[in-house]
């Protein structure tokens, strides 16, 4: 069954006196409990794909459905409450609240979904304890190095259970063994957990561990390729 399907997507953005085309008329699907990357050159359209999916750009024409709702035929509210309670995102620059700490940032998207304290705390403690942050739950951000930084936002991505996480560029800020080790991180909450990933990157390390790959070039898609 799919989670997302996307019809004939495009989308253009002005420069100037000039039309850039991102996308150019895109189709895909992507069933639930994929582990999959949009992958592609700067400026091949996978960053906009994502957003697009996210919720966070509209196409110029074509269709977006996402968990069984068509984008378009939603009002803002409508599409945050589906960000809020049925997707969870993942960025390169961590976007987590600096003066919080690790578990009042997972904490906070499970206050606004209205969830109970006690039921938020035990999630919060479970879902670091399954990122391998058990211990560091109240450190602040600038009290963690980059790798558990981005472990707090999977976390945070994670912790109300979603559909679907969007993960855009999540290991671009880390090096190699930290970005090795937060893909085989990802990839074991995808089997363990059945949740579905998407990511947009060019990192080899995410395309290694990926099951599906779809190659994007000039705003269109050029492989769709299934992998071991």
């Amino acid at each position: 069954m799919s989670i997302v399907s996307v019809r004939g997507a495009r989308r253009e953005y002005s420069q100037g006196e000039f039309k850039v085309t991102a996308l150019d008329g895109v189709d895909i699907d992507i069933g639930e409990g994929e582990f999959t990357v949009l992958m592609g050159p700067s400026g091949s359209g996978k960053t906009t794909l994502l957003n697009l999916i996210g919720g966070l750009d509209e196409p110029d024409s074509g269709t977006i459905t996402v968990d069984g709702h068509e984008l378009s035929s939603m009002t803002g509210s409508q599409k945050s409450k589906l960000r809020l309670e049925r997707l969870g995102f993942v960025f390169q620059a961590y976007n987590l609240i600096p003066v919080l700490s690790a578990a009042e940032n997972v904490d906070f998207v499970l206050m606004m979904q209205g969830m109970p304290p006690d039921e938020r705390k035990k999630r919060v403690y479970e879902t670091l304890a399954s990122v391998g942050l058990q211990g560091m739950e109240e450190r602040r951000p600038d009290q963690l190095s980059g790798g558990q930084q981005q472990r707090v936002a999977v976390a945070r991505a994670i912790a109300s259970r979603p559909a679907l996480v969007l993960a855009d560029e999540p290991t671009a800020n880390l090096d190699s063994k930290t970005g090795t080790e937060l893909v085989e991180l990802m990839r074991d909450l995808n089997e363990k957990q059945g949740i579905t990933f998407v990511f947009a990157t060019h990192d080899p390390k995410v395309m290694d561990r990926a099951r599906r790959i779809v190659r994007l070039v000039d705003g269109k898609i050029q492989a769709d390729e299934l992998q071991e």
